[in-house]
């Protein structure tokens, strides 16, 4: 691409320029491409065209159209998205390229106006800001400024309206000056759509921008123009105007005043019905006749009565005209007459039937089809006004009726249709419309096909819409099935309606379903049926029409389980030998049948009661034989008749039913060879599998009917035994048959009277192998119904009244075990699974039933406490679940089994129901349960518990609990319920005021599994739950406290969720604000260092300010109560020191540190800031430098890599983050960042540094929370005596460090404090000795002006501490004359005076310490010193002297801090010298920031003092001898030097000799020329 131009800029350009194709193929592709580019970039691509067509004015307008074609599709597009500036480059293309040209040149204007109106869909304002100035009063406008107006007005109707009244008043001057046809068409066109769009407008007020716009505001100018139209131009010889005025007449009709209009009308309409015989083409006439027609009856106009026989007389004919499906307005032309009869037959009913339904007699088909069309309109369309005409309608309605042509029969089926949706056909008469309806259903196909261009429609059609309709009104239309049923029945037996079968039959199925449901006697037929239609002849029964008339009866006696019941009248025969010829001749009937089953079962079930009325038992087992022998058993619906046929002859006859069935099994029948009947031969496994399918069932047949006095004695050894040789199969088809016979045997003996008395000794066997068969299904769906039938049968097994013998409690376990699992384990029934009709929603609901009654049966054989508690221990892990299906289904199970055993329980004695709250705790998390039916049905659990439990305290059943009902109103609530809102209310209802007090823990323990449920709404309600009853009842619970606890920790282990985490944390807030004590205790015997759950049950402590405030205190005094650590049995026997933390302390530390890491702890923290703060601070001090027990020290290395343990457990580190997050919580947070920035944490947790890391402390706390210190001095000065040194050092520090800020004196706490450290000078440790000194002198920095009040006290400290004995290494008296000398800043020299010869001398000794700090706080207090000389000079003069030397000489020190201090010293002795220039020399070369040369400068030194002071040179000759012998060498060098620069008498010269002194090395160091080492 071309540097700058994006690719898709690049690549629309080059689409464009290939516009010039002449391919339209190729024109399309471009097309394409250019709307695709359109999609990725809009505006871009929008610009690029604009671009393109401005920079090409020449290219010819079809390439201009494809470019402008493809602009309004990406407007369209994207005009959500189009910015204001890219929507105003648009416009103003569309409008350049619309008017560029006078000429109208359609297509490439018509794209341009298209573009504006995309446009104009959202940017209406700018479209018709530019568009208004192509429309200029008095200048004929632009062709397409006036259709792009109109085409405005339809596409955005509530943009475009507020302009048009403007539009109009410009419009109008310029109807009388358009001259051309085109121009006038437009204007018409313009006209027409603003009409449509005021309309639309007005009707949708509620949504307009201005609701104020009324009809009323354009009357005036739409009459106007209307009198242009009607009066000038709709008289125009050139059709297509006039078709364009008509159309745009019939919208403005709706808009002139009704005054004006009822005016125009009987010029308007008459000129409008003469239309019709000038056009062809008469859609647009139609419409807008039906638009002036609508107006007038709006306004009731009175014209239209007069017009009203020319209307009706030129509409007809329109009808009467067929319409041409392949023009399109031709359809509509009708659409719109029609309309037209509407509106007339709303305003003139009368008028209109007297003028149709003559025309029903008509001999012109079209005129007889054409007012039928126009009849079923009217029907439909003004049903209030035709309902008094319903009796004439029909009347009228005879010929057409008889009408052969297939066209009136198609019409007159319409009409039927519309008349049965508004009750015509319950009128009198309505019985020959219907049966014309069933004629037409019955109609002959059509011998010879139609010719294709044929447009009459054949019997075929005539039927198929006739069977249509009749299936339709017997479907859908609820008001026809009193009308259908039972009137359709006539119609069954009649030879002429046999065609008709099929649909009559399908209507009546429909029909006696819907009359099923209603129930009650609604599906009862009153018939006389001597007076059925037709019945006078006689039918066939046994031949084809026989069967299709007894197909209806034969499904309903399916559908009823219909057994036929002729004993009576056999019994009237009283004929043996009629009754056995008769049953020889049904017999031979059966083939007859072959192929309709259900009719042949019907008959199987007739010889089955007519050989049990059979006298022959020869016959009887003759017959029996036959059906055996010829009965088809490959055909599965037929061994339902023949089982039914053995059966019922087995209430006569059941020794001979017996025997017969024992010989069939007996026989080789069930062998691939050849048997005993011929007929089975050489027959198939699965042939075989079908005939014991068969002969099982037989014998369920045969147990069900025998009489029960017989039954029970053979039901073992014939019926059983027979039986339960097939239970091995695998075949489908014979286990169901298996399973079917076995639960129609044990219902028979279940309904025996004397069962109660019967043992079945194959009882257990035959529940075992049931369970096989459920065990067998797949438990990945179900499609077969083994599990149902099998459950079914079990029940019957396990029925109460069957007592022996019992089912042991393993073969009961897994029987319960095995349904559960094979219902409830079934994946979720799927919508689709259904759509081809096999019935897998049914199949599971029966199956499901099954389960249901199986289970009620088991739990009716102990309908106790322990017996409910049974069942729900199998049912329990389905209702919680993870899957939802299980949870349902689950529920659904136990609402009805709760509900069953509260109907059948009879409590005779109180007994107590104690399992009340491991149920409830079951079923009450449910209850918000993320599927709703769940919710619902648990509450119905909880609500048939609740009544369990007030029946065993003794009320009735009848009983009504006004608590236990207001669980019902919850109930509404469970669709979209507030969770939180309904658990409180439930909790309530249920917990609080129901169980027991003996049952509390052990609902809270069920409740507590509750936490670790799948879904997660019942977790949280189980919280909930909890915490509402702890917070009720937890005051009686005190002994449980500490099991709870553990419970609850272990939970949390268990579930790792966040509103689990949570909710523990407010159950054991809950658990503290009742027994605080207990749950401390409990918590702080938790194991250290404290896991993640632990962490959290703390915290949950923090909440409420109140409760945190005690938890506090008490952690407090654990803390303070027991020793910090143990003195090891090394350290006691005389080894190294070694001290181990104790653990309580310790875990209080930990949980101190909890609490106050939660934010909520601030305001507790807040109150008790002064003892957290003292206690944390000691609890620090004792910890310095103790060990873990070795117990915990394995611990402490483990938890440093575990994630729910980041903090060291180390006693000094616990306790100093404690003492962080104190401080954090109380809102000294810049206390925290300050001693961290000054690295003061780690300072207090080194032994050697811990003082130091106190006093940043201080200094903080002095500068951050000043407000804080009143209480916690008062709280720290008693343990500046306490017996542990740790403690002493602890609190004297931080004091000492308290006095270096001015706080402290604006706090009145100076004198306290002062005293306390003055106190501390005779303390035992030598460190709080040194801090109480430092403390003192920390005054001069914190309160300077108090020093001089105190100067006496401060001073005799300060010497006190010059003089400390106990101090080899002198760190006292370095701290005293540290802090002396900024005491001495502030002292006046009467303060001073007393002291300051004893303190001079005092420290002159540290001058030549070794200890460098010690030189230079000696020198420097020196100096300081020489302040308060004036009083006594000479004394102290004498001290100058006896220190210049050294002072000198130490100006060579190695130590640059001692250096910096003889300068100050010198300085400060210059002016007490007596000497100026000595002084100015001083002052001059011993300044801080200036180098000294050292020989020059004692050089000058030397000539001032022996000028000044010559009587002192043999003591500076002895003084500097002594520093010959200096450590440092420096020193030593310069001692020489300063002797050679005084220049040493003779008479030293002995005495330089005696003491041994080098003068060669003395000369060699002077660097003096050689005559003065002579001399």
């Amino acid at each position: 691409t071309t540097e700058g131009i994006s690719p898709h800029a690049g690549l629309a350009t080059t689409l464009m320029d290939a516009t010039t194709d002449k391919e339209p193929l190729v024109q399309e592709q471009i097309y394409n491409a250019l709307c695709y580019l359109g999609e990725a970039e809009p505006e871009e691509i929008l610009h690029c065209c604009d671009e393109y067509l401005r920079q090409h004015d020449k290219l010819a307008y079809p390439h201009r159209v494809i470019i402008l074609k493809a602009m309004e599709t990406v407007v369209k597009n994207n005009i959500s998205s189009l910015d204001k500036s890219t929507a105003k480059v648009v416009i103003l293309l569309a409008s350049s390229e619309m008017t560029k040209s006078k000429e109208v040149v359609w297509e490439w204007q018509q794209a341009a106006s298209n573009v504006l109106v995309a446009v104009g869909q959202r940017f209406i304002n700018k479209v018709m800001e530019e568009v208004l100035t192509k429309f200029q009063p008095g200048i004929l406008p632009h062709y397409f400024v006036m259709q792009t107006f109109a085409n405005l007005a339809v596409s955005n109707v509530f943009g475009m309206v507020p302009f048009l009244n403007s539009i109009l008043g410009t419009m109008l001057p310029m109807l009388g000056m358009a001259k051309q046809d085109h121009m006038k068409s437009v204007f018409c066109y313009a006209l027409q759509h603003f009409s449509e769009s005021i309309q639309e407008y007005v009707a949708n007020l509620d949504q307009a921008p201005d609701p104020t716009v009324r009809k009323d505001t354009f009357c005036n100018e739409i009459f106007s123009a209307y009198e242009v139209l009607f009066n000038s131009w709709l008289q125009h010889r050139e059709p297509k105007l006039r078709l364009a005025v008509v159309e745009a007449l019939g919208a403005m009709s709706y808009l002139m005043p009704g005054e004006k209009l009822e005016e125009q009308l009987p010029k308007l309409i008459p000129a409008v019905l003469s239309l019709y015989k000038k056009h062809t083409e008469t859609f647009y006439i139609s419409k807008s006749l039906c638009q002036i027609l609508e107006a007038s009856v709006d306004i009731g106009s009175r014209s239209l009565d007069v017009q009203l026989d020319a209307l009706l007389g030129t509409l007809h004919p329109q009808i009467c005209t067929p319409a041409d499906p392949a023009v399109p307005l031709t359809v509509k032309n009708h659409t719109e007459v029609l309309r037209c009869f509407t509106v007339l037959a709303c305003s003139f009913p009368d008028r209109v039937l007297t003028f149709l339904l003559p025309k029903l007699e008509s001999s012109s088909e079209k005129t007889r089809v054409g007012t039928l069309l126009i009849m079923r309109q009217i029907i439909n369309s003004a049903p209030s006004q035709m309902e008094i005409k319903k009796p004439s309608i029909l009347s009228s309605m005879k010929l057409p009726l008889q009408d052969s042509n297939n066209k009136v029969r198609r019409a007159v089926v319409q009409v039927i249709s519309a008349m049965a949706h508004h009750g015509y056909l319950e009128q009198p008469g309505g019985e020959a419309m219907l049966e014309f309806l069933v004629r037409q259903c019955a109609l002959p196909s059509d011998p010879q096909k139609p010719l294709p261009d044929g447009d009459d429609p054949t019997s075929d059609s005539v039927r198929s819409i006739s069977v249509n309709t009749l299936l339709l009104l017997s479907t859908t239309v609820d008001r026809m099935n009193n009308v259908l049923w039972p009137y359709l029945l006539e119609f069954i037996t009649p030879v002429q309606f046999t065609n008709a079968l099929t649909p009559i039959c399908k209507s009546l199925m429909h029909l006696s379903v819907k009359k099923r449901e209603e129930g009650g006697n609604a599906s009862l037929i009153p018939y006389d049926l001597n007076g059925w239609y037709g019945c006078e002849g006689k039918v066939d029964l046994l031949g084809v029409r026989g069967r299709c008339c007894l197909t209806p009866f034969s499904i309903c006696c399916r559908k009823s389980s219909f057994t036929p019941r002729p004993n009576n009248t056999l019994a009237a025969v009283s004929d043996n030998a009629w009754i056995c010829h008769f049953v020889t001749e049904m017999c031979r009937q059966l083939n007859g049948y072959n192929g309709f089953p259900t009719e042949k079962n019907f008959l199987y079930k007739c010889i089955g009661t007519t050989l049990g009325a059979c006298v022959s038992k020869e016959l009887v087992q003759k017959q029996l034989q036959e059906l055996l022998e010829t009965a088809r058993y490959n055909e599965e619906a037929e061994w339902e008749g023949l089982a039914s046929c053995f059966g019922i002859c087995a209430i006569n006859h059941l020794e001979e039913t017996l025997a017969k069935l024992e010989d069939f099994v007996r026989s080789d029948v069930f062998k691939k060879s050849v048997g005993l009947f011929s007929i089975f031969k050489d027959r198939s496994d699965h042939e075989v599998e079908k005939i014991k399918s068969a002969l099982i069932l037989c014998y369920g047949f045969v147990a069900s009917h025998a009489p029960r006095e017989l039954l029970l004695s053979r039901v073992e050894a014939d019926i059983l035994r027979n039986i339960s040789q097939y239970f091995s199969t695998k075949d489908l088809t014979l286990k169901l048959c298996l399973i079917r016979s076995i639960a129609m045997i044990s219902r028979a003996v279940r309904g025996s009277t004397k069962c109660t008395d019967f043992i079945l000794g194959r009882k257990a066997e035959l529940v075992a192998q049931m369970v096989e068969f459920i065990k067998a299904e797949p438990l990945d769906s179900m499609r077969t119904p083994v599990r149902q039938w099998a459950m079914v049968t079990c029940t019957h097994l396990v029925y109460p009244s069957l007592l022996e013998p019992q089912l042991n409690d393993p073969d009961r376990t897994e029987l319960m075990d095995a349904c559960l699992a094979g219902v409830l384990a079934l994946p979720p029934l799927d919508p689709q699974w259904d759509h081809d009709g096999d019935g897998s929603d049914e199949l599971f609901a029966d199956t499901f039933g099954a389960l249901q009654e199986l289970l009620k049966t088991l739990l009716q054989r102990s309908l106790t406490p322990h017996g409910l508690q049974d069942m729900f221990a199998h049912l329990g892990p389905w209702i919680k679940s993870s899957r939802q299906q299980e949870r349902q289904r689950a529920v659904e199970l136990s609402a009805t089994l709760l509900h069953f055993y509260l109907g059948r329980l009879n409590v005779s004695t109180v007994v107590p129901f104690y399992n009340l709250g491991v149920l409830i705790a079951l079923f009450s998390p449910r209850c918000s349960d993320s599927v709703g039916s769940v919710r619902q049905r648990a509450v119905d659990c909880v609500y048939s518990l609740l009544y369990i439990q007030l029946c065993y305290e003794g009320f009735a059943r009848d009983h009504r609990d006004e608590m236990v009902e207001g669980l019902k109103a919850l109930k509404k609530g469970l669709e979209e319920p507030d969770f939180t809102v309904l658990f409180r209310t439930c909790t309530n209802i249920v917990i609080g005021k129901r169980v027991p007090p003996d049952q509390l823990m052990s609902l809270l323990l069920a409740m507590f599994e509750g936490l670790a449920d799948p879904d997660k709404n019942c977790s949280r309600a189980a919280t909930v739950m909890i915490n509402a009853l702890l917070k009720e009842r937890g005051a009686v619970l005190q002994d449980k406290v500490p099991d709870i606890m553990s419970i609850i920790h272990s939970k949390l282990q268990e579930v790792d969720e966040e509103h689990v985490r949570k909710a523990a944390q407010q159950t054991v807030y809950i658990l503290a604000a009742q027994h605080s004590g207990v749950v401390v205790s409990s918590l702080l015997g938790s194991a250290l260092p404290f896991d993640s759950h632990t962490c959290a049950m703390w915290s949950a402590l923090a909440a409420e300010p109140n409760l945190t405030a005690q938890i506090l205190e008490q952690l407090l005094e654990k803390l303070t109560r027991d020793v910090p650590y143990k003195e090891s049995r090394a350290f006691l026997l005389g080894g190294s020191s070694e001290r181990v933390a104790t653990p309580l302390p310790m875990a209080a530390t930990c949980a101190l540190h909890e609490i106050m890491s939660a934010p909520e702890s601030g305001p507790a923290v807040l109150g008790l800031y002064a003892p957290l703060f003292v206690t944390l601070l000691l609890r620090v001090s004792c910890t310095v430098g103790v060990q873990l027990p070795k117990s915990l020290q394995g611990r402490d290395r483990r938890s440093s890599s575990h994630a729910a343990a980041s903090r060291s457990l180390q006693p000094c580190s616990c306790a100093v983050q404690t003492l962080r997050a104190m401080l954090a919580q109380g809102g000294s947070e810049a206390v925290v960042v300050a001693v961290g920035n000054a690295g003061g944490w780690e300072m207090m947790e080194n032994p050697e540094r811990h003082h130091e890391g106190i006093a940043v402390l201080a200094g903080s706390m002095a500068r951050h929370a000043g407000p804080r210190l009143p209480l916690i001095v008062k709280s720290l000065v008693p343990t500046l005596s306490s017996a542990l040194e740790s403690q002493r050092v602890t609190a004297t520090a931080f004091l000492a460090e308290l006095l270096s800020s001015n706080v402290v004196n604006d706090l009145i706490l100076l004198e306290s404090v002062m005293d306390s450290m003055t106190g501390r000078q005779k303390d035992p440790c030598l460190l709080v000795r040194v801090l109480a000194l430092r403390g003192l002198g920390n005054i001069a920095v914190g309160a300077p002006e108090k020093v001089h009040k105190h100067g006496a006290t401060l001073l005799a400290s300060m010497v006190n501490g010059l003089d400390d004995r106990d101090d080899p290494n002198n760190l006292v008296a370095l701290e005293a004359m540290t802090s002396l000398s900024k005491l001495l800043e502030h002292l006046e020299e009467r303060d001073v005076q007393a002291m300051l010869l004893h303190i001079a001398i005092r420290i002159r000794p540290f001058f030549d310490s070794e200890q460098p700090d010690l030189r230079r706080s000696s020198i420097v207090l020196f100096g300081n010193l020489t302040k308060f000389s004036e009083g006594e000079c000479e004394a102290f003069f004498e001290q100058i002297l006896n220190g210049l030397v050294t002072l000198l000489l130490h100006l060579q020190d190695p130590k640059p801090e001692v250096v910096r201090a003889c300068k100050f010293a010198l300085r400060m002795c210059g002016p007490n010298m007596g000497c100026e220039g000595l002084c100015d020399m001083f002052l001059n070369h011993l300044r801080d920031d200036r180098s000294l040369h050292y020989g020059e400068f004692m050089n000058n030194v030397c000539k001032h003092l022996m000028q000044s002071y010559p009587e002192m040179l043999n003591r500076l000759v002895l003084t500097n001898l002594f520093y010959f012998k200096s450590t440092w060498v420096d020193i030593r060098a310069a001692a020489p030097m300063f002797i050679g620069k005084a220049g040493p008498a003779p008479c030293c010269s002995f005495h330089v000799v005696s003491m041994g002194v080098d003068w060669g090395w003395v000369g060699r160091s002077w660097r003096s020329p050689p005559n003065v080492l002579i001399l």
